[in-house]
């Protein structure tokens, strides 16, 4: 079975992260397989949140499939465990259960029942317990006792793996964290555990030895090098990869690694210049995800983190998907759906990131809108969601960023200690109506680095 390796970008994921994720894992597969490496590794695109409505709209329009959703990077006990056990029905004999054990070589064995549902384990000790107990029986100098014993061991290779078994196992899901498992586990009696899927099937078992020694989940990481960004566990895991477009922050590696890093518009601009690099082909329905991503990062090509690079893969990957720039880049954007009826948490936090600041920690949200008064019209519930949300994560302050894509500036809405962005933008943000800032449209270049430094 292939190993698996997750590329994936951030919390809260943005369309960059998603769409960065989708074209890289597609370029890393179709670079494994011209290496001949394809049953030897496979890149599994992955996502920590919902997907924003415009991935779901250009994924699903664009005949794709969206990252898989995962909520961390610890090792699971599907990770260790050792797959596709051997079975045997419930109803067999232990002759049969005997020839498996010597004939696969194993400790235990799955005993199902007609459906193949688990029922308990049969194992070498369980055989040995019951030698070990008829011999007891055996009285000395009495050749008719040791006759009754011997014919009561022969009798018990007809009983059935259900009169032996084992039922007192310790079950298990997959996606088990292992940390939070392996006490019991070694505490138990037994010395192996049992995988169950949702059926109620064995799809493995996991020993003692498994878990001495656990393999580390394999990341690539898009459009983020920050631990506070990164899914939780990534301490443990073993980052490969990572290609980002922001500051180089603190996520650490035992290893060198391939680290690209380019003061470019998009993360997805960056995937284009990797196929380019490699010499593959962006087929055009990835062509076209990775075009929304670049659009989207950069607002239509204004931000002022565009550069030229991102405007010419932005008209190449067009061509390559039949799109025209500018039309396409406001059908994404009005994928966003109306603000009137958006959910306040959506419309708050579905873009948001935090950031360090000394001892203190801000979160920067940013919602780029169409119509910037149907945002404002909602100011008072979204200054309390900001409010809610300073309380419940002892933020110092909560930024968002109301950008207007058409009008090309942002409506900046601030709780928390004003003091800071005052001083930053050398402007009286009092806490209600918020400061037009006229052409303000990058979190990272023109709000996130001026607060940061």
């Amino acid at each position: 079975m292939p190993t698996p390796i997750l590329v994936v970008g951030h919390k809260n994921p943005d369309n960059d992260s998603i769409c960065a994720a989708v074209g890289y894992a597609y370029l890393k597969n179709e670079m494994a397989k011209r290496a001949g490496r394809s049953e030897e590794v496979i890149y599994i695109p992955a996502r920590l949140g919902p997907l924003p409505p415009e991935s779901e709209w250009v994924l699903s329009s664009s005949a794709v499939e969206p990252p898989r959703v995962i909520t961390h990077v610890h090792v699971r006990l599907g990770d260790v465990m050792t797959e596709d056990p051997v079975s045997i029905s419930s109803e067999a004999p232990m002759l049969e259960a005997g020839r498996l054990l010597r004939k696969h070589n194993v400790r235990s064995l799955v005993v199902e029942d007609e459906s193949g549902e688990f029922q308990g384990l049969i194992s070498t000790r369980a055989i040995a317990e019951r030698y070990i107990s008829a011999t007891d029986a055996i009285e000395d100098d009495d050749p008719s006792s040791t006759m009754a014993v011997a014919t009561s061991l022969i009798e018990s290779l007809s009983q059935k793996v259900s009169e032996l078994m084992m039922t007192n196992v310790m079950l298990f899901d997959s996606e088990d964290i292992l940390n939070e498992t392996v006490d019991d586990l070694i505490a138990s009696e037994l010395r192996e555990g049992v995988v169950l899927d949702e059926a109620g099937h064995a799809i493995g078992i996991v020993t003692r030895s498994d878990v001495a020694t656990p393999p580390k989940r394999k990341v690539i990481l898009v459009d983020h090098n920050e631990v506070r960004q990164a899914a939780n566990g990534i301490e443990e895991a073993e980052v490969v990869e990572i290609v980002d477009h922001h500051r180089i922050a603190d996520v650490a590696t035992r290893n060198p690694i391939q680290f690209l890093n380019l003061p470019l518009g998009s993360t997805a601009t960056i995937v284009c210049l990797e196929y380019a690099r490699a010499g593959i082909e962006i087929p055009a329905n990835i062509a076209r995800v990775l075009l929304s991503a670049i659009l989207t990062d950069t607002v239509i090509l204004k931000s002022p983190t565009t550069t030229d690079v991102d405007r010419e893969q932005a008209e190449l990957l067009a061509k390559r998907a039949g799109e025209d720039v500018l039309d396409f880049g406001l059908r994404v954007f009005k994928c966003r759906g109306a603000e009137d009826s958006m959910p306040i948490k959506e419309l708050v936090e579905a873009d948001s990131k935090e950031f360090q600041l000394g001892d203190d920690v801000i979160l920067i949200a940013q919602h780029e809108t169409v119509d910037l008064p149907g945002v404002m019209a909602r100011e008072d519930e979204i200054r309390e969601h900001m409010r809610t949300l300073k309380e419940t994560h002892g933020y110092v302050v909560v930024l968002l960023m109301a950008t207007d894509i058409i009008a090309e500036g942002t409506q900046l809405l601030a709780e928390g200690d004003l003091k800071i962005v005052n001083r930053a933008f050398g402007i009286e943000c009092t806490g209600t109506g918020g400061t037009w800032m006229p052409g303000v449209l990058s979190r990272k270049k023109q709000i996130a680095s001026r607060i940061l430094n």
